[in-house]
């Protein structure tokens, strides 16, 4: 409401109070005084406008209506009532009422609209408060969006970076043999040459192949699946292997439950594990892969333990890191592919080692996945 509004509205009020007491006044003076019981319906109406008064102006509203009613009443009481004695002091101590009624239901209709002023002021501060919190949310959720297509960016261009070094050797690889080829045509030599372009060309598809597993990751078909039964026969497939790199590869499954999971996909990180573990305790080592079920989480463990010469600390935080490898030979793929397969399913991949004693990698899986 407008100050002019307000101004309008607190005129029409204080207009219409003194109509009231005024006309009730009135009512006094016209009535015969042998009519008592209407003087004392009249006489409880001047509570009316005093009421009124407090609420509408506080104390100055609720003392100067009580005057006001004191003012018009008092001259009724002093000449049509001032031969009744007992009636004239009952009339007086009504009046003097009048003006407590008025004074104390002002004060407390003051307080009232003072706390409420001060309830809405604070509600306009929270207000504001939440308007300018909610400003900020909205610029900080703009600003972590413009961070994460920033970190894409980087992240990517990392990678682009990564991937042109991978491909450029063993494309450098492939050109200086042909160039070799072309310059030299002994029928010994080429055959040694084209065995490096086959090897070569097998290891540019397969970094391009891990990239492109990584990068765009086929949906997973999840159904009933035995991580026993996949463990067992992924070690059977890779115990030739594992002989023939002078391994040991052994497989203890404890008591797990199934879990509805893709078992290909699975099959696929598993592999990647066990691969990595043979690779890395050969010749003489020992890769050991063990299942359990934790109760309290609800969770199938899988650990792969080898007993190579262990990860080395400042590797440790990179190890999961796409290309990232401490091997000549590899992609630097396959642990970070096998930790995006396992987050799929809601499962973790975390790496423990000691340098020189080996490593444990240990996979969770939920049993409700």
């Amino acid at each position: 409401m407008t100050g002019s509004a307000m101004k309008r509205t607190d005129l029409a009020r204080g207009t219409a109070l003194v109509a009231c007491v005024i006309g009730i006044s009135l009512l006094h003076y016209l009535t015969p005084l042998r009519l008592a019981m209407l003087h004392d319906i009249f006489q409880r109406l001047y509570y009316i406008p005093i009421i009124l008064a407090a609420y509408w102006f506080g104390f100055r509203g609720g003392i100067g209506c009580a005057l006001l009613v004191t003012f018009c009443y008092a001259p009724h009481i002093l000449f049509q009532w001032g031969g009744h004695i007992a009636m004239e002091m009952e009339k007086y101590l009504e009046v003097i009422l009048y003006n407590v009624v008025g004074g104390i239901t002002g004060m407390l209709s003051q307080q009232e609209r003072a706390r409420r002023e001060q309830l809405e002021e604070t509600a306009k501060g929270l207000e504001d408060s939440y308007r300018q919190l909610r400003t900020q949310s909205e610029l900080i959720i703009r600003i972590e969006e413009q961070l994460r297509r920033a970190e894409r960016l980087s992240a990517l261009g990392e990678l682009s970076a990564i991937l042109a070094h991978e491909i450029r050797n063993p494309l450098a690889s492939i050109r200086g043999t042909a160039e070799i080829l072309k310059e030299d045509g002994a029928a010994a030599s080429r055959d040694e040459f084209l065995e490096i372009l086959v090897k070569e060309s097998d290891r540019l598809n397969r970094v391009v192949e891990d990239f492109l597993r990584m990068a765009r990751p086929e949906p997973a078909v999840k159904k009933e699946c035995d991580i026993n039964y996949e463990l067992a026969n992924i070690v059977t497939l890779l115990s030739a292997q594992a002989r023939g790199e002078e391994v040991e590869l052994r497989f203890t499954p404890g008591e797990v439950p199934t879990l509805s999971a893709d078992p290909e996909k699975l099959r696929q990180a598993f592999m990647n594990v066990i691969l990595n573990g043979i690779q890395a305790s050969a010749p003489r080592g020992r890769v050991q892969v063990t299942t359990s079920y934790d109760l309290q989480s609800r969770s199938i463990e899988i650990r792969f333990s080898d007993n190579g010469p262990g990860i080395a600390a400042e590797a440790i935080g990179k190890i999961f890191e796409p290309f990232f490898t401490t091997k000549g030979s590899g992609t630097g793929l396959g642990l970070s592919i096998t930790k995006k397969i396992l987050e799929g399913h809601g499962g973790t991949l975390e790496v423990e080692s000691t340098p020189g004693e080996g490593a444990c990698f240990r996979v969770r899986l939920p049993a409700e996945t």
